[in-house]
């Protein structure tokens, strides 16, 4: 099922990183339209493109606050209490993160510290369509709450009926989520990073969505707002030995490619038997799969690679940096600490990646598209900013101040120089 490449040379690696994509300039010609289109015209452009793209005409995208508030009623106490249980050790993770308030003198008289202030107005795109991720809303309202955001707005795509999807409205409403607005796409991305007549402009958008969204994301960053990061196209890599369960190989496999047809899904595996009887059990599994369409296309794009022991699979994961990596092997603990590449790593047997998607606490929003060798996954801190202070003394200045003459000089930063100069001429003075 799964194109398996057998010991491949450590030159063809590169290559073999690589992820399907689509063409970048097309996608950037169309983003240039959707974003030209939203700044002329506003309101009128986004009707026109959920017409276009979600095929469906609208008078309002406001979702009302009664809908948001009777959302739920469809929905299985289990389920709910799932969701709430999920929001929980979600809250108890994102709630432990550096406040940087310590103040450090660097020279005496000198004093430095920082300030981590929440940004004031933050747009949330929450995926829909045929799979609407109502999880995501837990990833990233909680922590914006926790940050202190005073204004979030959330955008999701509508079904054809118009109706955003229940159980996104139920849990946003959970965790205080209340100007909903049913759009979806690149259009929806605009929207937040322009403003238009009925939807603000926001400081920062937060989420993941298919390359359409992360294209608009990236083109919203250029000029008009800030974005979290790069969150495309799902993607997990598996580093599977002789100890694991092809069972539970396939079944992580599938979680990923199910996600969207330009997923990709990687098995490392040290073991001839694994690559086999993982392709067999992959045949079955999808044949279960309510999205095997979905599965099976993105499959397409995906590889087994034999290769000659778990040192070079780790060294194989750190070069793809995969946005979730699960080391299914009875010496994962050791080969975690060799991960300097991912989104998020999943340790042992029993860890499967659905367990970050949904409950354990961790955040689903990460760098895709090997973005992970730079870029951190979803924390509260995304949705803070740091402004830093320093209040200098008298005594304080005259202990740098010569520092600073001499490197501003240096730079032929006259006045920069002269703003020290002058100072400290007046305090000489007798």
């Amino acid at each position: 099922m799964l194109k398996t490449i057998y010991y491949p040379e450590t030159a063809a690696w590169k290559d073999l990183c690589r992820r399907p994509v689509l063409n970048t300039g097309e996608l950037d010609q169309l983003m240039n339209e959707i974003f030209d289109q939203v700044e002329l015209f506003g309101d009128i452009a986004l009707k026109n493109f959920t017409k276009i793209f979600e095929k469906r005409e609208t008078n309002s995208f406001l979702v009302p606050s009664d809908e948001i508030n009777a959302a739920g009623a469809g929905l299985s106490d289990e389920l709910k209490q799932a969701i709430a249980d999920a929001a929980g050790n979600i809250r108890t993770f994102h709630s432990v993160f550096n406040k940087g308030s310590e103040v450090i003198e660097t020279t005496k008289g000198v004093q430095c510290w920082q300030r981590k202030l929440p940004i004031e107005r933050v747009g949330l795109y929450i995926p829909g369509g045929s799979a609407p991720l109502f999880s995501t809303v837990l990833m990233l309202a909680i922590p914006a709450e926790i940050a202190g955001c005073e204004d979030i707005i959330l955008c999701t795509p509508a079904g054809p009926d118009g109706k955003v999807n229940e159980a996104v409205l139920f849990t946003a409403n959970l965790v205080g989520v209340t100007k909903i607005f049913a759009l979806g796409g690149a259009q929806a991305i605009a929207a937040m990073a322009i403003g238009t007549e009925s939807i603000p402009k926001v400081d920062k958008i937060f989420g993941p969505g298919n390359q359409y969204v992360t294209s608009a994301k990236q083109y919203a960053a250029r000029s008009y707002c800030a974005i979290d990061l790069p969150a495309g196209p799902s993607e997990v890599l598996v580093i599977a030995d002789e100890t694991a369960d092809p069972d539970f190989v396939a079944a992580d496999l599938l979680s990923q490619a199910e996600h969207g047809e330009d997923s990709q899904v990687i098995l490392l595996t040290t073991s001839m038997k694994m690559v086999d009887n993982v392709n067999k059990v992959i045949i079955k599994q999808l044949e279960l799969l309510p999205r095997a369409a979905v599965a099976a296309k993105a499959l397409q794009n995906s590889l087994t690679i034999l290769l000659h022991n778990l040192d070079e699979a780790m060294q194989f994961s750190n070069l793809y940096a995969p946005e979730h990596l699960i080391l299914a092997s009875d010496k994962a603990e050791d080969l975690a600490l060799k991960v300097k590449n991912a989104g998020s790593v999943f340790i042992g047997h029993y860890s499967p990646e659905s367990a970050g998607d949904y409950a354990s606490g961790t955040n689903h929003t990460l760098p895709t598209n090997g973005f992970a060798r730079a870029y951190s996954g979803l924390t509260t801190e995304s949705f803070l900013k740091s402004i830093s202070f320093q209040q200098l003394s008298a005594q304080g200045l005259k202990n740098i101040g010569n520092t600073i003459e001499l490197m501003a000089e240096a730079e032929q930063l006259e006045a920069h120089k002269y703003a020290v100069s002058v100072r400290l001429a007046k305090l000489n003075k007798p």
